[in-house]
């Protein structure tokens, strides 16, 4: 193997180094001053906002939003590559089953933007609640879902309650909880109202 000649190599080192350097750093800068100009439009609906209103098609026919008002509304945005999606899907039935009797609805929306890897997901692991599909990725948008999974609690007036990033076996607890005292809540008012 030939060295380099040593001007070369200062060269490179010297003078490219901290161009290429400056070069990603502007860049950088570029996407970080991009992606802030549009953080607005980006931002997730703060507790008590209303929550954006939505229709997509599910398995079972349209999915729409304003059609569960009433209801307490967990939204929970995944993708069939999401790993942590994967742990949340058996709490979400679990919770689905026994506080769906109290005013619970999950409504999971897939963001796959083939609809093959969302079907393989669902035959290995199967939702016992309400999906929707939003392949071009609308919805997630309206949100502001940075992350997957993300999930919004929504109230039976249709404000937002709580939005969560992510999901690990350790925020079960906690997420539950949430729900059971918007679920109480529901129920001291005559189920008007979760805040």
């Amino acid at each position: 193997m030939q060295r380099p000649h040593p001007r070369r190599a200062w060269l490179r080192t010297t003078l490219l180094a901290p161009m290429a350097v400056s070069t990603m750093r502007a860049g950088l800068a570029g996407v970080v001053a991009n992606l802030a100009a549009q953080a607005p439009a980006l931002a997730a609906p703060e507790p008590g906002a209303t929550a954006p209103d939505f229709e997509l098609d599910g398995p079972a026919g349209r999915v729409q939003l304003s059609k569960l008002q009433g209801k307490l509304v967990y939204l929970d945005f995944w993708a069939s590559w999401c790993g942590p999606c994967r742990q949340s899907f058996p709490w979400m039935n679990d919770v689905q089953a026994r506080l769906g009797p109290r005013g619970l609805q999950v409504l999971g929306v897939n963001l796959d933007a083939r609809s093959a890897d969302a079907d393989k997901f669902l035959a290995e692991t199967p939702a016992r609640f309400q999906v929707a599909f939003d392949p071009k990725g609308d919805t997630p948008k309206r949100y502001g879902v940075k992350g997957m999974p993300t999930s919004v609690l929504i109230g039976p007036d249709g404000r937002v309650l709580l939005t969560h990033s992510g999901f690990r076996p350790d925020d079960k607890a906690e997420l539950e909880a949430r729900i059971t005292d918007a679920l109480n809540r529901m129920a001291a008012t005559g189920g008007r109202s979760a805040t």
